[in-house]
């Protein structure tokens, strides 16, 4: 590939000059904002805030990331936390993860939720050293993203989920870490912004409610149950995107709507490789032997395992919708192309014997017996229209023209 001092016939440079290089980064920047304007298809938006990725030979665990020492920014992260029981509920910003730490907890607190809002190695590795959760669960919860899983340790269950939302007509995939200890659950998001806001309405107003007054257990089981059903509108969504383009297929099929089908088969994919471990996780947790899960929140885990597979069932029924739509298309365009060449064939059969009749008194014969004659020339023009007035009779009885064949 050329450089561009090659291309200003400057053979010999061989590295960008500062102004090239913010020249080239202009244009690429204007193509995208260009190429987004020619193509508004919603996209999968992977809004991620995570270190580097581990690099080979790397010490396992949270240690080897790097910024474990030094103390966020301010505004990087954001903590809540919410202590309710029974007849009590109390929800508060963190503003000192120190003094939090080291506060004692109010007595009537059945339930502890730590939401954690951003990815930052000194408040993960801060929390880990006090509530003790294992240093290589803490290094998932930054090496984002993570497949879904289910990982128990002796004292802690650490579930990994993947959030899905609409925003600004992008699909957003985020990564949701989750240590459930025996009262105290921590779930740690990569933005702010959640589909939890039912469940935090719930713990409010709803005094000796089941949410309540089980556990930190039945707290996960909501909090799951909550970005399990919020799949449903996001494939609603992708329903109507999937009709809307069948219309558009059979009106007017044309490039755009091609890439438009492509992108949804494409974040289609991605929602089935978010929804699959899913499922293995909820019936995981069903097992006896999992670590911190009642048999009450079990019974409701079930439950959500029926929503994840009716979800599974959604997009696989859209997945295969799309590529029916995609050979539709395809169909579309040959039908599109064969009767454009059939217009032309048309027209050229009507040019093909007029062509014949004038080549034929176009030669250079001495003697041609029509060329004397003082009504030949009008004779010609006769004979053309007969010609053309029977080929048209003829491709119209044929349904060749004048009516779709």
């Amino acid at each position: 590939m050329k450089t561009i001092a090659e291309t200003n016939g400057i053979s010999h440079a061989r590295k960008l000059t500062v102004e090239a290089m913010l020249h080239l980064a202009h244009r690429v920047d204007r193509l995208g904002q260009l190429v987004g304007v020619a193509i508004p298809l919603p996209g999968l938006g992977l809004r991620q805030a995570a270190p580097a990725p581990e690099k080979p030979g790397d010490t396992p665990g949270i240690e080897s990331i790097s910024g474990v020492t030094h103390r966020p920014v301010e505004g990087r992260v954001r903590m809540t936390c919410i202590d309710y029981g029974p007849e009590n509920m109390e929800s508060r910003e963190v503003t000192s993860l120190e003094g939090f730490l080291g506060e004692p907890r109010p007595s009537w607190s059945k339930v502890r939720w730590i939401k954690i809002d951003g990815l930052d190695p000194y408040t993960v590795d801060s929390l880990r050293r006090h509530f003790g959760f294992h240093t290589l669960a803490a290094e998932d919860v930054l090496r984002v993203p993570q497949r879904p899983k289910i990982e128990a340790y002796e004292r802690t269950l650490f579930v990994v989920l993947r959030m899905l939302r609409l925003e600004g007509g992008h699909l957003l995939d985020e990564q949701v870490s989750c240590f459930l200890l025996e009262d105290v659950l921590l779930t740690f998001q990569e933005t702010q912004g959640d589909v939890w806001e039912p469940i935090r309405q719930r713990l409010l107003k709803q005094q000796n409610s089941r949410l309540r007054v089980n556990g930190a257990a039945y707290l996960l089981y909501a909090l799951m149950d909550s970005v399990v059903d919020h799949c449903f509108p996001l494939l609603e969504s992708y329903g109507e995107l999937l009709e809307v383009v069948e219309k558009e297929i059979f009106e007017r099929p044309s490039e755009r709507v091609h890439q438009r089908l492509h992108t949804l088969k494409r974040e289609l994919s991605a929602l089935r490789r978010v929804i699959w471990p899913m499922r293995d996780i909820l019936t995981e947790l069903q097992r006896d032997e999992t670590v911190g899960i009642t048999q009450t929140v079990k019974t409701y885990l079930r439950d959500v395992h029926d929503h994840a597979v009716q979800v599974m069932d959604i997009v696989e029924t859209h997945r295969e919708m799309a590529a029916g739509l995609n050979e539709l298309y395809m169909s579309a365009v040959s039908n599109r192309m064969n009767e454009v060449m059939k217009v032309l064939t048309i027209m050229a059969s009507f040019f093909i014997p007029l062509t014949f009749v004038a080549g034929i008194y176009g030669m250079n014969f001495d003697y041609i017996p029509e060329l004397k004659w003082r009504y030949g020339y009008a004779a010609f023009w006769v004979a053309c229209l007969l010609i053309t007035f029977g080929l048209g009779v003829f491709f119209f009885r044929k349904g060749w023209v004048g009516r779709r064949s």
